[in-house]
């Protein structure tokens, strides 16, 4: 019996050692090109090109930051995406609250109809409708607007989803104790589901902000000039006076691009674990 105990005690030590190994190997897998671009931003033009490549710069650049800053209307890009974004996650917290409710908690006919065919939208490829939102967006004279880049991307099916069954973990006697203090739908959803389900709703915000922040093709296709650019765009036009790309600048360029993404997630980090926790246990 006692060594029936030994081998389970051993092979759970495997197993879990097994498991930690495999997830620091991904870790590394993951941070060492961050760490690259962070290392590449600082170093000199020379030291870019260098074969074999050095990973510890001889000097600091952090002149680079500012080159990069410098080279365009760069805050006039920073300010057209955190415009862009941050009307994009205000209006998907408008739409997608309400949406998610309803099929959450609401009972009307055609609800699991209309739900599926939300859920469906999932496997339509972005890409695929981006044609025709371009002519209908042209065609209205809406390109090279706020409303062009905004618009498209004020709702979600998959934060729909998420929400939904965030708010189907919420017990219904509270919401039946709400409806006899005379409680109307919309009080019940800013006062009970919204606060108790806001780790989810603060992931699905991230989650937004970040696939605004680093959207690279659909502000591509809709500008035209730098009125609403953004900064992803204004990143890969770092180039030098001879066409060719300054590898230290794009990578200092790219950190800016990238720091605002890694502050609003140090931020939330706790929020989104609370949220994948509660999402998975229905």
């Amino acid at each position: 019996m006692k060594r029936l105990q030994l081998t389970y005690r051993l092979k759970k030590i495997v197993l879990t050692a097994v498991q930690y190994i495999g997830f620091a190997i991904l870790l590394v897998l993951f941070i060492i090109p961050f760490v690259w671009m962070v290392s590449t931003s600082v170093k000199s033009i020379g030291e870019t090109l260098t074969n074999p490549p050095i990973f510890i710069p001889s000097d600091f650049h952090f002149e680079n930051y500012v080159k990069a800053w410098k080279s365009g209307p760069f805050l006039h890009f920073f300010l057209n995406s955190a415009i862009i974004t941050f009307s994009s996650m205000i209006l998907q917290l408008l739409f997608v609250v309400p949406a998610a409710y309803a099929f959450a908690r609401c009972k009307f006919r055609g609800k699991t109809i209309l739900f599926g065919i939300t859920m469906m939208t999932l496997m339509i490829p972005g890409q695929l409708i981006f044609m025709p939102l371009f002519l209908i967006f042209s065609k209205m004279g809406l390109i090279n607007s706020y409303v062009s880049m905004i618009l498209p991307f004020s709702t979600s099916a998959f934060g729909i989803f998420m929400l939904r069954q965030s708010f189907m973990q919420i017990p219904e006697e509270l919401l039946e104790a709400a409806r006899l203090d005379q409680a109307s739908e919309w009080q019940i959803i800013r006062h009970i589901m919204v606060p108790m389900a806001r780790p989810t709703i603060v992931t699905l915000m991230l989650l937004t902000f970040i696939s605004r922040w680093n959207d690279y093709f659909w502000p591509l296709v809709m500008t035209t000039n730098d009125k609403v650019r953004t900064l992803s765009i204004g990143v890969s036009m770092l180039k030098n006076t001879e066409g060719g790309a300054s590898w230290n600048v794009l990578m200092a360029g790219n950190v800016i691009l990238v720091l605002p993404i890694l502050i609003v997630f140090v931020c939330a980090q706790r929020q989104i674990i609370r949220a994948f926790t509660y999402t998975g246990e229905k």
